[in-house]
C-alpha cells in the first residue's frame, strides 16, 4: 500500500493508472486501451480519435513558468506520449494560448490533439474568440472546441438561441477551423 504521506512519483502514478485501466477494462467498463510510451489512450466519444487519458492543461503554462519553461513543458508532454492539450481563449488573458502556440511550432502541432474553449454569448463574440484562439495557437484548426463555463441559467439560450454562439461554432466547423 502506498504511504499517503509520501509524494506520488510520475512513474507510480502512471503504473497505478494503467493498472486501474486494466482492471476496469477486464470488467468491461472501458473500451480497449491503446498504450503509447506508457500512456493509456482512449477513443474520444463517438469519433475515431485516440487521445491520451492524461492531458496537459494550458492554464498553468501561462501563469508561473517562464515562456521557455512553458514551451519545454508542452513539448516534453508531447514527446512523452501525452497528446491531449487543453486551453481556453481567456486563460491568463490569452497568454496560455500564445505560449502553447509557440510550443506547437516545428512539427509539434502534428503530435497534438488540440482543444480550446470559448464563452462568447453571441455568434459574433464566439466567432471573434475562435479566430483569436487560432491566431494565438498559431494554427488553422483546433481539434475540439468547447463552450466554457456554462454555469448561469441563461447560458443555454445564449449558446443555442437565434444568433447564439453555436452558430459561430457550426460556421467554424464548416470552414475547417474546428474539427
Amino acid at each position: 500500500m502506498h504511504n499517503m504521506n509520501s509524494p506520488l512519483s510520475r512513474r507510480s502514478f502512471l503504473k497505478s493508472g494503467v493498472a486501474a485501466g486494466i482492471v476496469l477494462q477486464i470488467g468491461g467498463h472501458l473500451p480497449a486501451v491503446e498504450t503509447r510510451a506508457g500512456i493509456p489512450y482512449h477513443r474520444l466519444g463517438r469519433t475515431k480519435e485516440q487521445v491520451s487519458a492524461i492531458g496537459l492543461g494550458g492554464f498553468h503554462i501561462g501563469e508561473k513558468p517562464t515562456e521557455d519553461e512553458a514551451i519545454r513543458i508542452v513539448r516534453t508532454a508531447l514527446d512523452s506520449g501525452i497528446n491531449f492539450l487543453d486551453n481556453c481563449w481567456d486563460y491568463n488573458g490569452g497568454a496560455s494560448e500564445v505560449r502553447m502556440g509557440k510550443a506547437l511550432r516545428d512539427g509539434y502541432r502534428d503530435k497534438a490533439f488540440l482543444m480550446s474553449k470559448i464563452d462568447g454569448h453571441s455568434k459574433e463574440a464566439a466567432a471573434k474568440q475562435i479566430d483569436e484562439s487560432l491566431a494565438r495557437l498559431q494554427t488553422d484548426r483546433v481539434d475540439l472546441m468547447q463552450f466554457h463555463e456554462v454555469i448561469r441559467p441563461g447560458d443555454p439560450e445564449f449558446i443555442f438561441g437565434p444568433g447564439g454562439s453555436f452558430e459561430a461554432m457550426v460556421a467554424a466547423q464548416t470552414a475547417g477551423k474546428v474539427r
